[in-house]
């Protein structure tokens, strides 16, 4: 949040301010995802430009290793990447209906 608050090119920004709805794999119900971050940025060209950002753990930004043993910590990574794909499918969509960008981001995109 300091990062937003001191870059010039940050317009405005919001935290969990806006709803999203999405398709639970899980239970095959709608859902409601509030993603972390609401950035608008003036671009180097001076144009405004809307992101969406999420910010999540390395391990969760991508799908689980398939494990040879099914145990119920493997069980619980599948449905968390399950729950998560689905989020960000329904925030890219809702993006792109509003010329916006979606990103997640990891510890390593913030240098921790």
């Amino acid at each position: 949040m300091v990062h937003l608050d001191t870059n010039p090119s940050v317009i405005e920004w919001s935290n969990e301010e806006i709803v999203i709805p999405y398709l639970s794999p899980v239970d095959n119900r709608w859902h409601r995802y509030f993603p972390d971050f609401f950035v608008r940025v003036r671009n180097k060209l001076g144009m405004l430009e809307g992101m969406i950002l999420e910010v999540k753990p390395k391990n969760q930004a991508k799908p689980p290793e398939k494990k040879s043993k099914i145990t119920r910590r493997y069980i619980n990574e599948v449905m968390t990447w399950g729950v998560n794909e689905a989020k960000w499918k329904a925030a890219s969509e809702y993006c792109k209906t509003r010329q916006w960008k979606f990103q997640v981001i990891t510890e390593d995109d913030l240098g921790i």
